[in-house]
C-alpha cells in the first residue's frame, strides 16, 4: 500500500522542524493549531480558527507571518467595513490624469481576517474570488495575488450579538476549521512564566522564504496516497451526503442509516480534495512520504465538520458537526 521508498528529503524535514521550533518560541502548546496552519500553508488552502478570546489566535497568525519572509496584512472586520476596503479600489493619479487600480490589504502573502463574523455577508464574500482564484478584480481589471497566498480567519464562538454567520459558500473555501481549546495547566503556567511581564516577548526570526514554501508544496504533491486510501476518503465524504448511500463502497449501510437524519447538507467535492491534500501534508509533517489511515483520520474533523449543515434534530439533541464526523470515523472501516 505504501510507496517503496519511505525516505523524506532531509532539507524538507529540517525546514518544517525549524518552522515549528521558531513558532514554539512564542506560542505555547496549541500543537493542533500550529500543525493546522502549516498544513494550510503547504497545501495552498486557507484556515478558519474558532476560539474564545485570549487563546492566542491573532498571535499565532502574526508569529507564523514573522517566521516567513513574505508580506503580512491584518484586516479587522467590523460592521461598517466595505468590500473595497479589503480588495482595493481605483485611485485617481493626478500626474497622469487617470484612474488606477490600487489593490487593498488582501494583496499580501499572509492575510489575517480578524473576527470575520463581525462583517456582513457582502464583505465576507469579498474574499471569495481571492481565496478561490488567487486574484482580485478591481474596476474590471484582474490582478494576480502574490504567491504563496494564505488567508487565516478568526471568529469567536460564544459572542453572537453583532455578528453574522458565515455563508456556506464562504465556509467551503476554508480548507480547515480549527477549534481552539483552553490550554492545559502546565502550558498556562509556561505562558505565565514567559509573558507575564511588561517587556515585549521574543520576536521570531524568518526561517522560511516564499520560495521555500513553494518548494515544500512540491514535496506535498510528491507524497504517495494508495488507491485504497483514496477510496477511504471518498467513503468518509460521501457518507455525509443524505441519499447518496448507493455511492458508498466499503461501508455498513445499516450502521450509517442513523446519521443521515442529523445532516441537511453534506460535504462538497472540495472536502475530498482538501482531505487528500491535508493528509499528504500531515504525513510530510510526520516525516513520511506516504499517507497512512491515521493521517486521514487526524485531518478529517478539521476538513469536513465545518462543511456540514446539521438538521433540526441534530440541533435539538445538541449533536455538533464534529460529533457526526467522529461517528463516521467509527463506522467507516479504514483500509
Amino acid at each position: 500500500m505504501d510507496s517503496p521508498d519511505n525516505s523524506v528529503d532531509t532539507a524538507c524535514t529540517q525546514r518544517i522542524a525549524a518552522l515549528r521550533e521558531e513558532i514554539g518560541r512564542v506560542l505555547v502548546g496549541q500543537c493542533e493549531l500550529v500543525d493546522g496552519m502549516i498544513i494550510g500553508l503547504l497545501c495552498g488552502g486557507h484556515v478558519l480558527m474558532e476560539g474564545r478570546p485570549g487563546l492566542a489566535k491573532t498571535l499565532a497568525v502574526k508569529t507564523l507571518a514573522q517566521c516567513l519572509g513574505g508580506s503580512f496584512a491584518r484586516i479587522q472586520f467590523t460592521p461598517d467595513l466595505l468590500p473595497a476596503d479589503i480588495c482595493g479600489s481605483t485611485v485617481f493619479n493626478q500626474a497622469e490624469k487617470r484612474f488606477e487600480a490600487q489593490p487593498g490589504p488582501i494583496a499580501a502573502n499572509i492575510v489575517l481576517a480578524d473576527e470575520i463574523n463581525r462583517a456582513p455577508a457582502k464583505v465576507q464574500s469579498a474574499l471569495l474570488e481571492a481565496m478561490q482564484e488567487q486574484q482580485v478584480t478591481i474596476a474590471g481589471k484582474t490582478m494576480a495575488l502574490p504567491q504563496p497566498f494564505f488567508v487565516v480567519a478568526t471568529q469567536n464562538p460564544i459572542e453572537h450579538s453583532g455578528t453574522y454567520e458565515l455563508p456556506e459558500a464562504q465556509k467551503d473555501r476554508f480548507m480547515l476549521q480549527i477549534e481552539l481549546p483552553y490550554p492545559r495547566r502546565d502550558d498556562e503556567q509556561t505562558i505565565l512564566d514567559r509573558m507575564a511581564k511588561t517587556a515585549s516577548t521574543a520576536t521570531p526570526k524568518p526561517v522560511l522564504s516564499c520560495e521555500d514554501v513553494m518548494t515544500l508544496r512540491q514535496h506535498v504533491d510528491a507524497v504517495h496516497i494508495a488507491p485504497r486510501l483514496r477510496d477511504y476518503v471518498l467513503d468518509l465524504v460521501i457518507a455525509t451526503r443524505p441519499g447518496e448511500d448507493a455511492e458508498l463502497r466499503f461501508v455498513n449501510h445499516d450502521a450509517l442509516a442513523g446519521i443521515s437524519e442529523f445532516i441537511d447538507c453534506g460535504a462538497s467535492p472540495r472536502a475530498s480534495l482538501a482531505l487528500v491534500l491535508a493528509s499528504k501534508a500531515h504525513a510530510l509533517l510526520n516525516g513520511r512520504n506516504h499517507v497512512i489511515p491515521h493521517d486521514i483520520q487526524a485531518c478529517a474533523p478539521a476538513v469536513i465538520a465545518h462543511r456540514l449543515v446539521t438538521s433540526f434534530d441534530a440541533d435539538a439533541q445538541k449533536i455538533t458537526p464534529r460529533d457526526i464526523v467522529a461517528r463516521l470515523l467509527d463506522l467507516v472501516p479504514a483500509p
